[in-house]
């Protein structure tokens, strides 16, 4: 049997020291001229689209195809130059390099995407740390407006990518957010959690968890949290 494990990116994979956020706001302050523009606005777990939708109505902007394809197009330029900059906890997560070799060394799994960051700026996050290569394929938040929409979203993709049309508890989320688990939860998949975000193991446990890690380190155990040994 081939199992398909889809991981989050903030916070579960890396962190990126505050560029997305820095990025985000750089970006409506020079659009909308709104300085600050997602103070109160909660950002983790959610995707980029819907976050962008709480700012919109927060300083009354009309929410127009054309607003968000400038506010994407500026936010991924911004996002470029803030990666480079020093940050908080900025780094790849303990224990994701050996996972992530580990996993594309298997011939019965296949590694993929679900991530509400914009694909080119999943891309972007992720090749900085030089991860991008690991992932043939994912569901991102240009691909709908609720991250439990991108379940299915990603599975059809590693469909298309010639993966396995693989279902429930054949599935695992890898994430840091009690969204990451509802998402899991919507779709009958199994989910991991990692303490490596914004939420301690107790609230993740309190989530529904299926399996709740401090972080990735532990190689042997999150292998058999994803049933791979």
């Amino acid at each position: 049997m081939t199992r398909v494990v889809l991981f989050d990116i903030d916070g579960t994979l890396v962190l990126t020291g505050g560029a997305g956020v820095r990025g985000m706001v750089r970006a409506f302050e020079e659009i909308f001229a709104v300085p600050d523009a997602f103070r109160g606005v909660e950002t983790p777990g959610r995707t980029d689209c819907s976050i962008l939708t709480d700012a919109f109505a927060r300083h009354g902007i009309p929410d127009h195809p054309d607003h968000r394809a400038r506010f994407r197009e500026c936010y991924l330029r911004h996002l470029q130059t803030e990666l480079h900059q020093p940050g908080p906890r900025k780094g790849v997560m303990p224990g994701v390099r050996a996972l992530l070799e580990a996993l594309a060394a298997r011939g019965d799994v296949v590694v993929a995407l679900l991530t509400g960051n914009y694909e080119e700026a999943a891309r972007l996050k992720l090749e900085y740390f030089d991860l991008w290569r690991y992932f043939r394929c994912g569901a991102f938040g240009d691909d709908a407006p609720d991250r439990n929409g991108l379940l299915p979203k990603a599975l059809a993709q590693v469909r298309a990518c010639g993966g396995p049309a693989a279902a429930g508890r054949e599935v695992a989320v890898v994430g840091d957010t009690p969204l990451d688990v509802a998402c899991a939860a919507g779709g009958g998949a199994r989910s991991i959690a990692v303490a490596t975000g914004g939420y301690d193991t107790r609230a993740l446990q309190a989530a529904g968890a299926d399996v709740v890690f401090p972080d990735l380190s532990d190689l042997d155990g999150v292998l058999g949290a994803l049933e791979l040994v």
